[in-house]
């Protein structure tokens, strides 16, 4: 049997440049993260099973979820999400922790899902909640986060939009205006959740089967039409909300936030139905090429009280590392990450070069630059082919006049400079070097 070189279906191989694209993408989300003072934390790759099936959503654990007994006959489950992993964490040390508790994390995920354009079994995503914020404060922050974070890519309002619905609004909805039975609910969510996917006459089939009266089908069709702010706080005033405030709160300061250029209401985002209980976001592609979501998030009160805690409100998010850089890819914000962001290429052309080219690369190294060298004699001709096909800027010869004189010459070749140093001044062969 040969094996394949290829890796598992729906995992990736990174390569150099792979791993210089990632690097990037997670360099990004760790500076803006952290420009907010999230702390970052991770979890193990392996939890129990019973985790998941305490608050994870039916499809996973039934369909995506990788899941095995180990040795010691514990059913365990490589880890599909984070958040069930944060809200165990979380639980260890909410009652001494200082609130809020801001953290955020870029774990690998695994999900027996069908490969797909921005969907594979195996991926990264950058997480980031936070625990305990007042008054609506943490979703107005998390989605400065986000908002942020595509910002820093160059992106603007043009590029994304945020949808966002409050599951409150929904649930009132639901239970005082429409009036449907709890056990209906969910096929309600369901049909939400597919409202922009099909025509009119497949979205009326699907609402007569769950909703047989006139006047609930009116309702629920009066509900998707609430697309605006403005729409769903007068038709909120209309029936006597009770949270009305409180949505007029954050409807408030959401206008004045970073965000609010982006964000847009939606009453076909409703998420999850095992996590949250609050406001629940998307992050949409404008892209015609790329129309889908790249993000999405919400608001849970409930999740530490599967660990018998008290309940703890908290928001938080999560962008797959697949789908930002498709979103990159769609809109030119990808930078080309060919080759290596070295400082210098180093070379000596005869052996009695050897050592003078290695006692500079290392005094080089020790101030903080990159250095390649060539490992062995390089011919001239060779030198500057190589150097440019490896993405250098700057070349360093050692030749027989650099021996005999104790120098080096230094090359810029985007700026075809080029001057002669003694190799004693590494201070000012090193800012020649960063110069360049």
């Amino acid at each position: 049997m040969t094996l394949s070189k290829k890796p598992y279906k729906g995992c990736r191989d990174f390569f150099p440049k792979d791993m210089r694209e990632r690097n990037y993408l997670f360099q990004a989300m760790k500076e803006t993260a952290e420009s907010f003072a999230y702390e970052p934390f991770d979890g193990p790759m392996v939890e129990e099973v019973e985790l998941y099936k305490a608050k994870s959503g039916e499809e996973l654990i039934n369909e995506q979820i990788y899941e095995f007994t180990d040795r010691g006959n514990r059913h365990v489950a490589i880890r599909p999400e984070m958040t069930p992993t944060v809200a165990r964490m979380v639980a260890q040390i909410a009652k001494q922790a200082s609130k809020p508790i801001r953290w955020y994390s870029i774990p690998n995920l695994m999900r027996y899902e069908k490969p797909q354009r921005g969907r594979l079994r195996e991926h990264w995503q950058f997480n980031v909640d936070i625990f305990g914020a007042p008054e609506n404060l943490g979703e107005i922050e998390v989605l400065s986060v986000v908002s942020q974070l595509l910002e820093s890519f160059g992106a603007n309002k043009d590029m994304f939009s945020i949808q966002l619905n409050d599951r409150k609004v929904v649930d009132f909805i639901f239970n005082q205006i429409i009036a449907v039975e709890s056990d209906k609910s969910y096929k309600l969510y369901k049909i939400i959740d597919k409202s922009k996917k099909v025509d009119l006459q497949a979205l009326e089939k699907m609402t007569s089967e769950v909703l047989t009266e006139t006047n609930q089908q009116n309702a629920f069709y009066e509900y998707l039409g609430l697309d605006t702010f403005e729409k769903v706080t007068n038709y909120l005033k209309k029936n006597n909300y009770p949270h009305l405030s409180e949505f007029e709160s954050f409807v408030g300061k959401l206008r004045s936030s970073q965000a609010s250029e982006y964000v847009q209401y939606d009453p076909a985002i409703v998420r999850g139905l095992d996590y949250y209980t609050g406001v629940v976001f998307e992050v949409f592609d404008k892209h015609p090429d790329n129309k889908r979501a790249i993000a999405g998030g919400g608001a849970y009160a409930n999740l530490l009280q599967i660990f018998n805690e008290p309940a703890l409100p908290g928001i938080g998010f999560g962008m797959g590392d697949v789908t930002l850089k498709d979103f990159l890819i769609s809109h030119n914000l990808m930078p080309k990450l060919d080759h290596a962001q070295n400082d210098v290429f180093l070379s000596y052309l005869t052996e009695q070069g050897e050592a003078l080219a290695l006692t500079t690369a290392r005094s080089l190294r020790q101030k903080g630059l990159k250095v390649e060298t060539n490992l062995g004699v390089m011919k001239f001709k060779k030198l500057f082919k190589t150097a440019e096909g490896k993405g250098h800027k700057n070349v360093a010869l050692i030749g027989e006049d650099e021996v005999k004189n104790n120098t080096i010459t230094l090359k810029n070749m985007v700026e075809r400079k080029q001057e002669i140093f003694d190799v004693k001044d590494i201070e000012s062969i090193t800012n020649f070097l960063k110069q360049g």
